[in-house]
């Protein structure tokens, strides 16, 4: 009797060392759900929320927009907010923090990335890496930043959008989209080398005046800056800067003017406050005017490219809310123009 127990003992044990082994190499299909990392939970809960409590501040009816996030992690993708996944992504569950469904695939993207796109399901979505693998570093900025790309959504949210950037006539055959990143301005010329020097260093002195008398003169003095830079381009080439300093330009300046009313009037979080990494946003709005001024002062449009535009627009934004305060509703009327809301 005592052999057949001590038989029977040694067959649950290589049962059970089989069943461990077997676990090991094959784990159960609920562990292999991926979850998105609760430090990201926290980021993106915050800038929906900010969105939500000061995005109509900023900018009438930006609520309204769709704010649909692709967050791309190390081996991930999480959908978040998404009216529409498309069939490659696999339901997770209902986050009641981010107050929505959450969707994942495997990563198609950089873990870098950060831009606006119809990514998923022909509907403008944020594709964006975890804060430490974007330029933003830190969770404050990142939040910020994301409420830069949901600008991009309200802009592509406005009826005929597309059609009316179509209409601008220069794509040039390219159907991606790409031209908006590849369209040959002459960056590159001694004239435009010039003359953007000349134009940045004129939208910092405007920027930085204090009086009224002195900003008048000043911005004056830019607009004629601006007139001349007019004048040297072709009729292509000044619609692709034009809509650049709309699009981009804009888009920056909104980063800023929401990370200046968070400051004000925004309280962050217990959890976001308590990540390692917070910062206020009174600091990330001082930090993003002053990259504006910085790059404007540094400015080398051969080297800065179609990025020149971003600080060129956003200085160029932030005039005409002295000049023009009631500019902004004409934005989404007279589009693709930043020149004609200073008359």
């Amino acid at each position: 009797m005592e052999l057949t127990n001590r038989g029977m003992a040694i067959k649950i044990m290589r049962l059970i060392f089989a069943m461990v082994f077997l676990l090991s190499v094959f784990p159960p299909a609920f562990s292999q759900t991926p979850e998105i990392p609760e430090t990201d939970r926290i980021r993106l809960a915050e800038a929906f929320r900010l969105g939500e409590e000061l995005g109509d501040k900023v900018w009438p009816k930006w609520s309204q927009a769709p704010f649909g996030v692709l967050l791309v992690t190390a081996e991930h993708e999480f959908l978040v907010r998404h009216l529409h996944p498309t069939s490659d992504f696999t339901l997770i569950g209902y986050d009641s923090l981010l107050k929505s469904n959450i969707y994942f695939r495997k990563r198609t993207q950089p873990t870098s990335f950060l831009a606006t796109f119809p990514a998923v399901g022909g509907i403008s979505t944020i594709v964006v890496g975890q804060a430490e693998n974007t330029q933003a570093k830190t969770s404050t900025p990142w939040v910020v930043t994301l409420l830069h790309e949901h600008f991009h959504q309200l802009q592509e949210s406005q009826p005929n959008t597309f059609a009316d950037i179509n209409a601008l006539n220069l794509s040039r055959g390219d159907q991606t989209g790409m031209w908006m990143l590849n369209f040959p301005f002459p960056y590159e010329t001694p004239e435009m080398k010039q003359q953007f020097t000349l134009l940045a260093r004129a939208l910092v002195e405007a920027l930085q005046s204090k009086s009224k008398t002195d900003f008048s003169k000043k911005l004056q003095t830019y607009l004629r800056t601006r007139a001349d830079l007019k004048q040297m381009l072709n009729a292509d080439d000044y619609k692709y800067m034009s809509f650049q300093l709309w699009k981009e330009g804009t888009a920056r300046y909104t980063e800023y003017k929401i990370a200046i009313e968070a400051s004000k009037r925004f309280n962050p979080g217990k959890e976001f406050r308590a990540l390692k990494d917070f910062t206020s946003f009174d600091v990330v709005a001082t930090d993003v005017m002053n990259g504006i001024i910085n790059e404007l002062t540094t400015l080398k449009i051969e080297g800065y490219k179609r990025v020149a535009f971003y600080p060129i627009g956003a200085g160029e934004a932030l005039l005409l809310d002295r000049v023009k305060p009631k500019w902004q509703q004409r934005y989404f009327v007279e589009k693709f123009d930043l020149e004609k809301y200073f008359r």
